[in-house]
């Protein structure tokens, strides 16, 4: 039962007083109770305390109050009554206290200026409204003024004030032209926060005449125009820059004072040229992030909802290309009062006890004043039940006449706060508000909620009562509410009945019926099912419900959660759904929706369409679990389990699974028993002791397991001795003197009752002794101590428990711990088979002597040094393991021309015993590896010099290298092979007699007495010929000239005396770059390991630009760079990629200069209109000149034409000069013009404007003796070697162009 005690006054007192508790009543929110019930005004609307109007319209100035009785009201003015009945253009509205002004019939709104505070009473108090002050907006004319125009110069800063008239409220400014558009704004002009426009920098563009500020006056719906500013801007070159300096504020630092709750604005505004960026920072501080906006261009900081907090210093940095200034401002966020804890009003009982608390802040720290109905309460009539200390009033043991309406007043110099509450003491009697005999239905099992809402003073006491003469309601199966309500957390069918709730105060009593109905749930007992039909048939859907008798059912079918579409073939029956003549859109979710007054159900399926096939789909499931499990039989063994199969859903049930769970040993966990047929429910399970049983079944089908069924009831068998004993027993040492017995421990329900215990038993093999036993507890290891070193023990161990032993154990066989062998195998052979394969043979060791499990030997094996360089290093050991009693291995991976060391050791399960002693052998000699690096150096015109080094493992004494190499033409065929030997302490040779301008391909490998080592290849070009050399008559261009060969020195050997230094692998190096007019040939040199992928990265020299890539196909050491800008430095690096340790590698960076542009290859002139028509005209005057001389002719008469061209012969066909090794037709102008053929100089192509194959294959292009020298058709570059930097201009016969039209035309003009 829920109980509230009255606290004595004395006791009630010293509570409020040091706690500052209330004890007051809550008044429900009944309107009758509420009409009845006597209350002290409440202002609930009123006009703003700062109250602008207009003054073309009635002054309406508001107040309203309730109170009961209704209140009355009246007026003061400027703190003296307001005689409104004095006053014909005043009238207050019935039943309110909302003055109206009349001032549309002649009144004048300043007339009626002033502080107005209305003032709501009746016999229960007064409530006051705020001070209501009354200003009439006004909206002024501009003050006239004479504006002279302003003459700026270019670059200067220029302010253009706006004045505008003092306004109430004040005005909003914006500036205009004369067409009434707004004149644009940004960095550099900009409008500040007093109106006046910023120019931080004038330019010419601001020169204009129409320059207005306009004063918008929003509560009078009016705009005032400025007259029109001139501004002109004069230029003097040049424009001089300047640093900042701030326009507004002015001077270093200023002050600004805002209230906490408004919006703080700082504005700095700074001239200068180039226009300067405005920035803000808070002195010590961070600006507050979320409150913090920029406006103006960043020129005015915008900080909202501004907090004491947010006081500090602020700067503006105003920063241009030749300097800052700043400006300090410093803030101080001061506050009007605003509530902590308003007064809230008091309802008491006679007698009791309250507080008014009235708690407000501010800075400065405000003034709190009490006042008593309006009056100030230390002139106010006097109440002993008040107590008046400082922000807060205590009343202690109130009366009827202590009801009041109190106002506090909390104030300092920015504004004031003014709260009305009233102390209302009522005494009344207890009424309960809920109506009589009010009917309340639950359904079953759900939560029920009796209200008993009510009301009295003092608070009256509840109590409920089950029938009319029940007793009182306790226990936990009830919960009483504060306000009455009783709840029942689970009505069941007996709770139904009449309920009676009593409410009791000193001043009287009063109960109250109200009436309980437990209803059963709603059920739907047949539920719709899943269903495949077939196009164009018929379905139906079952919903069959069970509900109380008492509640009326409504039942509603769903299509996919909306209502079923309006078609007749939609048939919905008492309990069925059915749909005829099915469509594929009838496919989707059906849902059958039960609903009462009281609950919900619902159930739902899937309709599938099919096509009509010739019989209907049939959907296979994992069949449904079982149910109702049954245990009957119950021995101490065993128990007999059966069970009801679920729906096989057209699979049949193949077989089922029985899992048990042992509650008291492992709960949750559960094991597999057995199985059974899927036509058998019934199966009698083998029980072990003291295992608290519950089973479950699970279906099988072929489409698979079924949920497990329900857990059946719980079923506990007696304990018993252990059936069984520990499983995998062993005994093994870990140190030479103790034995370690070790077991798989029982599980619990193998325990068979409770003290689970473990006789441990051993005893020494093969010797006549007797078993030593030790009981120990539930563990899973026993450690014996004090044994010999391996030696075998006999083991047992035997499970007991509180009720006996289990059956007798097997006994294992054990070890106690190994020791390290003692002796070392002995007889240590060893047989070389060859250079890198060695076969060892040993001796085994006695068995007693290795003391443990013989796991096998251990060969020991290391390089001592190599014979070919007899130089030591860094011993590393190499380990082979032979498994078993074996007494030899292989040992693989020897290095040729080496000697070795070995030994031999016994490995047991301890470590290994002692070595061998150190066995040598040498192994013979073997191939070397290949040379370590070939370096080809020194390119001249036919030699080239070529240094080596020796390979890195020579795997014996060299012998001799052997170099072979052989030439490479343009389509990278190979010519014939030469082969040089050369004796082994040689490291470099000179080879001479080379064929200019020829790649060649070198393979260079070592050899031993046993045979040549792996070779390592290299290529190299000879350089070309730079002084126009001979093109070679036999054999030229295929390699390496044998006549040459046969008759001068190959070869001459250089001794000088290199300190090599072995390069870092893998690196790229000597890069050569060789340039034309618009492309490169790059070369390099790679050091590293093979298949690698090569790029070649560039871009013009100085360019920030990113490098351009291009991938290098296969290999290859050369690259062609194509489309370059002609006249243009560019830079290059080569990088390699794919390499199987670490990074890429790149080059070090080369600088080239591509050759200046040509004329003719700048553009294809062939293509040019003026060159088509030019030939034109050429073609058209060579006609008119034929049909002349066929007319001279016929007349007989000689011309100069005929007599040149008897004089010449066709330049077309004279064959190449051989003394001069040029050809015929490339001669120079000043030949030609003595010739004074000006039409066969230009003739150098055939008649069908093409090129001879004859003579382009006989072009010096072929042979590379251009200025920069040419490339290969593979991209091969030929003159890379030739050293010439720039190019020279062609003349003469020194030009390298084939002939064609372009250069016959070229000569031609």
């Amino acid at each position: 039962m829920m109980k509230k005690k009255n606290i004595s006054a004395s006791k009630a007192s010293l509570v409020l007083f040091l706690c500052q508790m209330v004890s007051a009543l809550d008044v429900p929110l009944d309107s009758k109770l509420l009409e009845e019930l006597l209350q002290p005004p409440t202002i609930i609307q009123q006009s703003p305390k700062d109250y602008i109007v207009d003054p073309r319209e009635n002054i309406v100035i508001q107040c309203e109050a309730k109170g009961k009785p209704p209140p009355s009201f009246s007026w003061t003015r400027n703190g003296t009554h307001f005689d409104i009945d004095k006053d014909a253009l005043v009238t207050m509205k019935p039943n309110s206290g909302t003055l109206v002004v009349n001032i549309m019939n002649g009144g004048k709104a300043e007339a009626y200026e002033g502080v107005y505070q209305c003032t709501a009473r009746n016999e229960r108090g007064a409530a006051i409204s705020n001070n209501i002050v009354i200003r009439p907006s006004r909206s002024p004319l501009w003050t006239k003024e004479k504006l002279e125009p302003n003459h700026v110069r270019e670059g200067d800063s220029l302010v253009l004030h706006c004045r505008p008239p003092v306004g109430l409220p004040p005005p909003i400014i914006f500036w205009m032209d004369n067409a009434f558009q707004r004149l644009p704004q940004s960095e550099r002009v900009s409008q500040g926060l007093n109106g006046d426009l910023y120019f931080s920098n004038v330019q010419p563009e601001d020169t204009r005449e129409d320059y207005i500020c306009y004063a918008r006056f929003n509560h009078t719906q009016t705009i005032q125009q400025k007259q029109p500013i001139s501004v002109k801007v004069f230029s003097t070159k040049p424009v001089t820059e300047r640093q900042p300096v701030l326009l507004t504020p002015t001077g270093s630092t200023s002050t600004k004072v805002e209230l906490r709750g408004n919006v703080l604005l700082l504005e700095c505004i700074a001239a200068g040229l180039p226009t300067p960026v405005i920035r803000w920072i808070k002195e010590g501080g961070e600006l507050p992030a979320n409150r913090t906006f920029f406006e103006n261009f960043k020129k005015t900081l915008k900080i909202i909802d501004v907090s004491e907090a947010d006081s500090g210093n602020y700067k503006c940095i105003a920063r241009n290309t030749l300097g800052s200034a700043h400006h300090v401002i410093s803030v101080t966020v001061k506050a009007a009062p605003y509530w902590i804890t308003a007064p809230r009003n008091l309802v008491l009982s006679p007698g009791e006890d309250g507080t008014l608390i009235c708690r407000a802040n501010g800075n400065p720290k405000p003034d709190i004043t009490w006042l008593a109905n309006g009056v100030p309460i230390a002139i106010a009539p006097e109440d002993p039940s008040r107590k008046v200390d400082g922000d807060t009033i205590i009343f202690s043991h109130v009366q009827e006449r202590s009801s009041a309406v109190y106002q506090c007043n909390a104030s300092n110099e920015y504004g004031y706060l003014l709260a009305n509450a009233f102390v209302n003491v009522l005494a009344e009697p207890p009424r309960i508000l809920t109506p009589a005999n009010k009917l309340y239905q639950v359904i079953a099992d759900s939560p029920a909620l009796l209200d008993c809402a009510y009301f009295g003073s003092p608070k009256p006491e509840i109590e409920w009562f089950k029938g009319v003469k029940g007793s009182i309601l306790r226990g936990n199966e009830y919960v009483f509410h504060d306000n009455g309500t009783l709840e029942i957390p689970v009505a069941q069918k007996d709770s139904t009945g009449t309920y009676t709730c009593v409410a009791r105060n000193e001043l009287g009593k009063i109960q109250n019926e109200v009436q309980l109905e437990v209803k059963d749930p709603t059920m739907i007992i047949k539920q719709p099912e899943y269903k495949v039909i077939q196009r164009y048939g018929q379905v139906s859907f079952e919903c069959i419900i069970k509900h109380d008798p008492t509640l009326l059912p409504t039942v509603v079918w769903l299509k996919d959660n909306d209502e079923l579409p309006d078609d007749e073939r939609f048939l919905v029956g008492k309990d069925n759904l059915t749909i005829m003549n099915v469509t594929d859109k009838d496919d989707g979710t059906y849902t059958c929706v039960v609903n009462t007054t009281l609950d919900s159900v619902s159930a739902s399926a899937v309709l599938t369409v099919v096509a009509a096939p010739p019989t209907p789909a049939i959907i296979y499931a994992r069949p449904n679990p079982p149910f109702d499990l049954e245990l009957t039989g119950q021995l101490e063994r065993s128990i007999e389990l059966s069970w009801v199969p679920g729906d096989e859903n057209n699979s049949p049930i193949t077989n089922f699974v029985i899992e048990f769970e042992d509650g008291l040993h492992e709960p949750g966990v559960w094991h597999y028993q057995t199985e059974v047929p899927g036509t058998q429910t019934t199966v009698q399970l083998k029980l072990s002791p003291y295992v608290n049983y519950s089973f479950r079944v699970i279906a099988v089908n072929e489409i698979g397991r079924s949920q497990p069924s329900e857990p059946s009831e719980q079923y506990l068998t007696k304990s018993a001795n252990p059936d069984e004993n520990p499983s995998n027993v062993q005994g093994i040492g870990s140190e030479p003197d103790n034995l370690v017995i070790t077991w798989e421990s029982l599980k619990g329900f193998q325990s068979n009752g409770p003290g689970l215990q473990y006789k441990v038993s051993w005893r020494q093999k093969d010797v006549d002794d007797e078993w030593t036993s030790v009981i120990v507890a539930n563990v899973s290891k026993y450690i014996v101590s004090g044994t010999p070193t391996f030696v075998p023990y006999e083991i047992k161990v035997q499970a007991l428990n509180d009720l006996g032993y289990a059956p007798e154990p097997l006994e294992v066989i054990g070890h106690s711990g190994e020791d390290l062998p003692m002796v070392a195998p002995g007889n240590v052979q060893v047989h070389v088979i060859n250079s890198t394969l060695a076969k060892v043979h040993w001796d085994p060791v006695p068995p007693k002597t290795v003391r443990g499990h013989l796991q096998g030997y251990k060969v020991y094996y290391w390089k001592v040094q190599s014979l070919s360089r007899r130089n030591r290093r860094h011993v590393e050991k190499k380990i082979l393991t032979f498994r078993g009693n074996k007494t030899f291995g292989m040992l693989p991976g020897l290095e040729p021309y080496s000697s070795y060391k070995l030994n031999v050791r016994v490995v047991n399960g301890k470590g290994e015993g002692p070595a061998s002693p150190d066995k040598v052998f040498k192994t013979p000699e073997g191939v070397p590896s290949s040379p370590s690096f070939l370096k080809i150096t020194n390119p001249t015109l036919d030699s080239l010099t070529l240094e080596w080094g020796s390979p890195t493992h020579p795997n014996g004494v060299l012998t001799s290298y052997i170099l072979k190499f052989q030439p490479i033409n343009n389509t990278h065929e190979l010519g014939p092979l030469v082969e040089i030997r050369i004796p082994a302490n040689e490291s470099s040779l000179i080879l001479k007699n080379l064929n200019y301008s020829t790649r060649y391909k070198f393979y260079f490998n070592a050899q031993t007495s046993v045979g040549s080592g792996s070779q390592i290849t290299e290529e190299a070009v000879t350089i070309m010929d730079e002084a126009g050399i001979l093109r070679p008559a036999v054999g030229a261009g295929k390699g390496y000239s044998e006549t040459l060969f046969a008759t001068s020195p190959v070869m001459h050997i250089v001794r000088p005396t290199f300190y090599k230094v072995q390069p870092l692998y893998p690196r790229i190096r000597n890069v050569t770059t060789a340039a034309a007019e618009t492309y490169a040939n790059i070369s390099w040199e790679y050091e590293g390991p093979d298949h690698v992928n090569f790029y070649v990265e560039y871009g013009v020299a100085g360019s920030k630009e990113d490098w351009k890539k291009e991938i290098v196909n296969a290999s290859r050491s050369f690259f062609v760079l194509k489309g370059l800008t002609p006249g243009t430095a560019y830079k290059v690096r080569v990088g390699a990629e794919g390499l199987s340790q670490g990074p890429g590698v790149r080059s070090s960076e080369d600088v080239f200069e591509t050759g200046p542009a040509m004329a003719s290859r700048q553009v294809d002139i062939a293509t040019q209109g003026w060159f088509i028509g030019l030939m034109c005209a050429v073609a058209l005057l060579i006609l008119i000149l034929l049909i002349v001389c066929f007319i001279r002719r016929n007349k007989g008469g000689k011309y100069p034409v005929k007599e040149k061209e008897d004089a010449h012969a066709d330049p077309e066909i004279q064959p190449m000069k051989e003394d001069d090794g040029t050809f015929g037709e490339y001669r120079s102008l000043e030949s030609d013009a003595e010739d004074h053929k000006p039409l066969k100089k230009g003739s150098r192509t055939p008649s069908d404007r093409t090129v001879k194959k004859e003579d382009s294959d006989d072009s010096l292009v072929d042979y590379g003796e251009g200025v920069n020298g040419q490339f290969n058709e593979d991209g091969s570059f030929i003159g890379q070697y030739s050293g010439k930097k720039e190019k020279e201009p062609a003349e003469g016969n020194e030009s390298s162009e084939a002939p064609s039209p372009v250069n016959a035309m070229n000569s031609f003009v």
